[in-house]
C-alpha cells in the first residue's frame, strides 16, 4: 500500500535506511528521480486532484469557471451565473473537502486562477525563436502566462500567426500545386500540449519552445514514465498505463485540445508525414527527467535544397508567408474603421455575424491584439465588464497605404 524503508546494511551500528525498486532483473536503492516517481505512485491521489490547502474558494474566479463552460458548451453554462463558486466548484469537482473547510483543487486552480504561477511556479510557456541560430545575438522571446487552457491556445495562435510559413510550388506539368509548411500545425499542437498535459507542475521548469531555422522543439520536465520503451514512443506504438495528469488532461479534451488516449505521439508522426516533413525526434534521458520533442523543418525551407530542383521541371517556388494581417483580422480593422467608435467583444461577433467565442478569440481578436493593430480601451483591466476595443495608430496608417492588400494572402 505504501513504500517502506529496509537497512542498507546489516553491518552492525550502520542504521541507515533507503528505498528499494527493481529495475529491469536487478533490485536498486532508489534515489533522486527514482525515489520521487516511488513516492508519487504510492500517492493514490494525483497531484491535479488533490485539495491545495493554500488556496481559498476566492482564489478560484467565477468568471473564468462561466466562460469556460460557455466555451465548451457545457449545459451548465445556462445555470452558472445564479450559482456560486463553492456549486459550481462542487458540480465540476474542483472543490473538496469538509463542508465547514472546502478547498479547491490544483486542477482548478491551474484552469480558473488567473495567475496559477502564485501557487505552482514556472506554470508558464516560452516561445523563443532565434533567427540566426542559438548562437546568434538576436533573441525573440514571448512568455505566456495565466490559465492553463488559455495560455496553451494563446501560445499555439501566436506561433501559427508568426512562424508558421506556407511553399507552393507550381509544375508545368501537373494540375495541382505542391503546398508544404515549415512546420504542420497538427503536430505543433499535438506536441505543446502533450507537454501542458505530462509535465509535473511540482517542477519549477516552464514548458520551452525554441525556434531555430532546423526545427521547432518543445521541451518539458519531467520525462515519459519509465513503463514506456523509447523505440515504441518513437515509432508511435507506445501506451501509458498511468496519467500523471488525469484531471488537467478531462479539461484540455473539453477545450477539444486533446483525447488523452496515448494518441498524441502518433497524430505527430502522421501530421509530418502528410506535410512531407523528416520524422520528428523524441527525447530523454537515462532518469526520465525531461522530454524532448523535435521537429524538424522541412527540407523545402532550407536553401540548398531549392538550388537543387531538376533542371526540366523548372517549378515557380511562391513563398506563401502567414501574413501580418489576416483577412479575419482585416475584417476587424475595417468593422472598427466603419462603426468609428470603439465595440465590445459581443458587438465585434453580432456586427460579423459570429457566434463561436473560441473562433472568434482564436481567429479574429487574439490574432489583431498580436499584430498590434486594436488595442483595449480599459488597458489596466484587461478583463472588465466594460472592456471594448479600436484601432491603433498602426491599424489606420496600414488601411490608408495602397500596399495594404500586400499584408493580405
Amino acid at each position: 500500500m505504501r513504500p517502506y524503508k529496509c537497512r542498507v546494511s546489516l553491518s552492525k551500528g550502520k542504521l541507515e535506511r533507503g528505498y528499494y525498486i527493481r529495475r529491469h532483473t536487478s533490485t536498486v536503492r532508489a534515489k533522486g528521480y527514482d525515489e520521487q516517481e516511488l513516492l508519487g505512485l504510492a500517492n493514490k491521489i494525483p497531484f491535479d486532484d488533490r485539495y491545495n490547502q493554500v488556496a481559498t474558494l476566492e482564489d478560484l474566479e467565477a468568471h473564468l469557471i462561466r466562460e469556460f463552460l460557455v466555451e465548451v458548451k457545457s449545459g451548465l453554462a445556462d445555470d452558472a451565473q445564479n450559482l456560486s463558486v463553492q456549486t459550481l466548484g462542487k458540480r465540476m469537482n474542483i472543490v473538496g473537502g469538509l463542508e465547514e473547510a472546502l478547498f479547491p483543487k490544483n486542477v482548478g486552480l491551474l484552469f480558473f486562477n488567473s495567475n496559477p504561477e502564485y501557487f505552482f511556479p514556472a506554470t508558464q510557456i516560452d516561445v523563443v525563436y532565434f533567427p540566426d541560430g542559438t548562437g546568434g545575438d538576436i533573441i525573440e522571446e514571448k512568455i505566456f502566462k495565466g490559465p492553463l487552457g488559455r495560455i496553451t491556445q494563446a501560445a499555439l495562435t501566436y506561433i501559427e500567426n508568426r512562424y508558421l510559413r506556407e511553399v507552393v510550388i507550381k509544375h508545368p506539368n501537373q494540375a495541382r500545386a505542391e503546398r508544404f509548411f515549415n512546420f504542420p500545425l497538427a503536430a505543433i499542437e499535438e506536441a505543446v500540449v502533450n507537454a501542458v498535459y505530462h509535465r509535473s507542475y511540482e517542477t519549477r521548469e516552464p514548458i520551452e519552445i525554441r525556434i531555430t531555422s532546423e526545427e521547432l522543439a518543445v521541451l518539458s520536465f519531467p520525462g515519459p514514465e519509465r513503463s514506456i520503451k523509447m523505440d515504441d514512443l518513437q515509432s508511435g506504438k507506445a501506451v501509458s498505463r498511468r496519467y500523471r495528469n488525469r484531471r488537467i488532461g478531462e479539461f484540455l479534451k473539453e477545450l477539444d485540445l486533446t483525447e488523452g488516449r496515448s494518441t498524441g505521439i502518433p497524430k505527430i508522426l502522421r501530421a509530418m508525414y502528410e506535410n512531407g516533413s523528416p520524422v520528428p525526434i523524441f527525447e530523454t534521458d537515462d532518469e526520465r527527467t525531461f522530454f524532448l520533442t523535435r521537429l524538424p523543418i522541412h527540407t523545402g525551407f532550407i536553401s540548398e535544397y531549392r538550388t537543387q530542383v531538376t533542371p526540366q521541371v523548372t517549378p515557380q517556388v511562391t513563398p506563401q508567408v502567414t501574413p501580418q494581417v489576416t483577412p479575419q483580422v482585416r475584417e476587424v480593422m475595417l468593422l472598427l474603421k466603419r462603426l468609428n467608435n470603439p465595440l465590445s467583444k459581443l458587438e465585434m461577433m453580432t456586427q460579423l455575424q459570429l457566434k463561436d467565442s473560441k473562433y472568434f478569440r482564436q481567429f479574429y481578436l487574439s490574432p489583431a491584439m498580436e499584430q498590434g493593430v486594436i488595442e483595449m480601451t480599459i488597458s489596466d483591466k484587461p478583463r472588465s465588464r466594460n472592456q471594448k476595443y479600436r484601432l491603433t495608430n498602426q491599424a489606420l496608417a496600414l488601411l490608408q497605404m495602397e500596399e495594404f492588400e500586400d499584408h493580405i494572402q
